[in-house]
């Protein structure tokens, strides 16, 4: 994994596990539900029904590793991962990581050299130091409380659908329907496209309800963003509390086949995109994060479509892969993709009658730039000769640029990068 320093004195990791909000702003105790109270309020039918869910999710481990930040890691044989449980995949054989990565830059030896600095640091379980045995992948177990706090056991691990992009060009008003607010940039091109890339400066926004996120992630695209038929492949960095249970911002991944409607979640909640790494557990917190005025840290992640099984594998850093997105669990991106997108995206559920103070990114606007603001950097696609292709020409959208906005550039080191986010709720975002 790649986390890069771009500042010269040793960060302060910081983790909120309880958000303090002024008056509207009522305190979220996020980690800690009484479970007394929480399951005298749900049936024990449902009870029976989660915990027959979670025995299916939850596999039984060969090693565990209790992580600092209160998380379990259950290290599970490769093949007994949930990914296989998919109908489609019955008969799936785990796929060995492609001969070829796409071609890099030169520009990415620069960041090699701070991967070693901080090599192995970067998530909470690894902090004492324990792996993985060969053969095992690791995974975030489930809870009880995990699945309570989602609307249900069938929206557990899932998104909620968001305003297309077509909408969110066309009705930019539409955006208060369904509460999804974002600041993206994409590109739309004639040619087809294998797979995307970008670091991704990670924080720690803070987030005003339960039932609210704030991510900043790639989306790769095919299909009809009005229709039922969107595929969808999606990986960055995400602070949920519904989801997680604190603030910490964790990795995560994401995929649907069907716009979000019943295909696909977040992770490993379900079965489909396959792990091949025993030392990255996907959903788990990242660590250091970038400070305000302080030291800087991002992430790179590239996902790309290996030109010989048809698979999408994500990657982290230059070299590091984490797994893949079988084919077989897709219609369009099957094939290619057509659209990229890579941005900040938060939910406004409007609870205390005002806009959400959710924040995007590091929760400071765009125009104040490095070390306030957050960053996407080297932007870059995948063409169809499996080589990186920096990305000259963006679009930019934000819905609300009073909340969050997104302003992008271009230079010799960073590309083409921008910086995005915003406070939510303030004097002229109400």
């Amino acid at each position: 994994m790649e986390v890069i320093v771009l500042a010269s004195k040793k960060s302060l990791l910081l983790f909120l596990l309880i958000v303090s909000l002024s008056l509207s702003q009522k305190v979220i105790h996020i980690s800690a539900f009484n479970d007394t109270k929480l399951y005298r309020q749900v049936s024990s039918l449902r009870l029976a029904r989660i915990q027959k869910h979670l025995n299916k999710i939850n596999k039984s481990p060969v090693f565990t590793i209790q992580s600092p930040d209160g998380d379990v890691i259950d290290c599970v044989p490769k093949r007994k991962q949930p990914a296989l449980d998919h109908p489609l995949l019955k008969h799936h054989k785990i796929q060995k990581a492609p001969k070829k990565m796409p071609k890099m830059n030169e520009k990415d030896d620069d960041a090699k050299e701070a991967e070693n600095v901080l090599e192995g640091a970067w998530q909470m379980w690894h902090v004492n130091g324990t792996r993985c045995p060969k053969g095992t992948v690791p995974i975030r177990r489930n809870t009880m409380n995990d699945v309570l706090r989602a609307k249900s056991l069938f929206d557990f691990g899932k998104k909620r659908r968001s305003i297309s992009l077509d909408q969110r060009i066309e009705k930019p008003d539409a955006l208060g329907t369904n509460g999804h607010e974002h600041a993206i940039a994409y590109t739309e091109t004639s040619s087809e496209i294998y797979g995307a890339k970008a670091t991704i400066n990670v924080w720690d926004p803070k987030i005003e309800e339960v039932n609210e996120f704030s991510l900043s992630q790639i989306w790769i695209l095919s299909g009809s963003f009005v229709g039922p038929d969107l595929n969808s492949i999606e990986a960055g960095w995400q602070v949920s509390p519904e989801l997680y249970g604190d603030n910490r911002p964790r990795l995560f991944t994401y995929w649907t086949s069907d716009s979000y409607q019943a295909t696909g979640c977040y992770n490993l909640l379900c079965s489909g995109f396959i792990q091949t790494n025993n030392k990255i557990a996907i959903g788990a917190a990242i660590s250091p994060l970038s400070t305000f005025k302080g030291n800087q840290f991002d992430i790179t992640i590239l996902i790309w479509k290996d030109p010989k099984m048809g698979n999408w594998w994500m990657g982290l850093g230059d070299s590091t892969l984490v797994g893949y997105w079988p084919a077989e669990l897709f219609t369009h991106l099957a094939d290619h993709a057509t659209t990229v997108e890579w941005g900040g995206e938060v939910v406004n559920t409007r609870a205390s009658g005002r806009h959400t103070t959710t924040q995007m990114g590091s929760g400071h606007f765009p125009d104040e730039g490095f070390g306030k603001a957050s960053y996407f950097r080297n932007l870059e696609v995948v063409d169809s000769d499996n080589s990186l292709v920096p990305v000259r020409d963006v679009k930019i959208l934000a819905e609300n640029t009073e909340c969050y906005d997104i302003k992008s550039s271009h230079n010799n080191e960073w590309g083409t990068y921008f910086y995005y986010g915003g406070p939510g709720f303030n004097p002229r975002c109400n």
